[in-house]
């Protein structure tokens, strides 16, 4: 009867062992992830449905789809070399790169314990032993001998505990982190060029703007000059302008060491010394082309955005590794072989005669550790809990990111419609102040005014100019370099 039951429940003892010290089961965290972007303009049919027609679905990692060359919706083919040059040279990509190939063979050295391993030892030796060694009297003679080796041996952890496989899915989600990481790091030098690269054409745009005036302020100081000689105005006239001049002239020069330092920002981000890298003017002028970007739905965010991407890998890596912290508590049993043979020649050691084998299995387990292994579980466990946290924050961040430049893009858009409508006064201000004043109705003061009026506003839609191309640029690469519908606009040429 004891038998019998002892039969019984010994199975399921080691059921219950083998559920113990597994891997724990990973729940997906529970994120509030909205139906549709606050900032988005979309209706609410569109918010319930993706641009493909298929409904919202819990997001799960993609980061193998390709995501297309978003950057071509710019049809800007200046901008396009530069990101292909950035890809092939920048340095930080290759240090990403490095630390996948790093991750991927730690991976396959994780691997490598799902099989026996295998060597073959060949060795040589040649010895005296001391008389009382060899069984012989202290004074008697013991010739030196030479003996040869061959062995052939083997071993093999059995995985009893799930310690190997644990192992082994902990690497594998390490390496995958490693390459979500790439990605990202990609993806933020693609959107750091962009960015860049606009950032220098709106200080070209607003340079030009500068020397306009500057040349509009030499004219006034020559025009006054000879008022002056004449007797038309007093000296007071003539020094505004020439002060005038010189201000305009300093903000020029301001906006050429402006414009420096973003060609060396532009220069390092392609892996060129700022020395050799010399990009030409090329002033922003219309904002009007840039492409308008779909946000897409908020779900669809966590498959596209390679940084919660890793994060989500790390989570479960770090989940793995609870699970061969668990199992180092259990015993471990290792499998052993070898066969081979010894003699006094060479040519001995392969003779039938001289063979030698040897199976053994051991099992080893852990009996007092000092709470080694119960803290190294707790550790394990900790930094699970550490990385759930820390993909929770990636997620909201990466929300958040969206919804600000949204909202930036929406006020950029209202800025800029009415910055236009002031330009457009303001150059009618300035003109109609120029001919009061050739006609001696109005003082300088007056048309010093206007011109300084007009020139501040030129400045403002040149910089929101700029603003609106590099928020286009930062939504793209909070959506992760996608988005769920087609770009529109004039010049709206890719679709990820």
């Amino acid at each position: 009867m004891k038998a019998r039951i002892s039969k019984g429940v010994a199975p399921l003892v080691a059921a219950l062992v083998l559920t113990a010290c597994g891997s724990p089961v990973l729940k997906q965290p529970a994120i509030e992830k909205p139906a549709a972007f606050k900032e988005s303009q979309r209706a609410s049919d569109e918010v319930r449905m993706a641009a493909d027609g298929s409904r919202w679905k819990q997001g799960h990692p993609a980061e193998q789809q390709p995501r297309g060359q978003w950057w071509l919706a710019f049809n800007d083919p200046a901008l396009t070399a530069l990101i292909g040059e950035a890809t092939r040279g920048n340095a930080n990509l290759a240090v990403a790169a490095a630390r996948v190939k790093q991750a991927r063979a730690l991976a396959g050295i994780a691997g490598a314990e799902r099989v026996p391993q295998v060597g073959v030892n060949v060795d040589a030796q040649r010895g005296r032993l001391a008389p009382l060694q060899a069984g012989q009297p202290q004074d008697a003679p013991v010739a030196a001998q030479t003996s040869y080796r061959a062995n052939l041996g083997a071993s093999y952890e059995v995985d009893l505990f799930g310690r190997v496989s644990s192992n082994v899915a902990a690497a594998r989600g390490d390496a995958a982190a490693s390459e979500a990481n790439y990605r990202s790091v990609l993806l933020s030098l693609q959107a750091d060029v962009a960015q860049q690269y606009f950032r220098l054409r709106a200080t070209d745009a607003e340079l030009d703007t500068v020397e306009r005036a500057v040349r509009l302020r030499e004219e006034n100081v020559k025009v006054n000059q000879r008022r002056f000689e004449l007797g038309d105005i007093g000296e007071f006239d003539l020094s505004r302008a020439r002060t005038e001049l010189a201000t305009t002239r300093a903000d020029a020069t301001g906006l050429r060491r402006q414009r420096a330092t973003a060609e060396h920002a532009l220069a390092v981000l392609l892996g060129k010394p700022a020395a050799v890298f010399s990009a030409g003017p090329s002033p922003l002028l219309d904002a009007t082309r840039m492409p308008s970007i779909p946000a897409g739905l908020p779900s669809s965010l966590l498959e596209r955005r390679p940084d919660i991407v890793a994060a989500q890998r790390a989570m479960e890596a770090a989940n793995a590794r609870v699970g061969v912290a668990r199992a180092a508590m259990f015993p471990a049993l290792t499998l052993n072989a070898a066969g081979g043979g010894v003699g006094d020649t060479f040519a001995n050691v392969f003779e039938w005669s001289s063979r030698s084998w040897m199976l053994g299995a051991l099992l080893a387990t852990p009996l007092i550790d000092g709470g080694r292994n119960k803290a190294n579980v707790a550790r394990s466990e900790a930094a699970l809990e550490e990385s759930v946290a820390a993909y929770r924050q990636s997620v909201l961040v990466a929300f958040a990111e969206v919804e600000d430049n949204l909202a930036g893009l929406r006020v950029l858009a209202g800025q800029t419609a009415e910055i236009d409508q002031a330009v457009v006064s303001a150059r009618r201000t300035a003109h109609l102040a120029q001919k009061l004043y050739e006609g001696g109705r109005s003082s300088y003061l007056e048309l010093l005014d206007a011109q300084r009026n007009l020139a501040a506003v030129e400045r403002s839609a040149v910089q929101l100019r700029g603003n609106r191309a590099a928020t286009t640029v930062a939504l793209i690469r909070a959506l992760g370099g996608g988005w769920d519908a087609p770009a529109t606009g004039e010049n709206a040429q890719a679709k990820n």
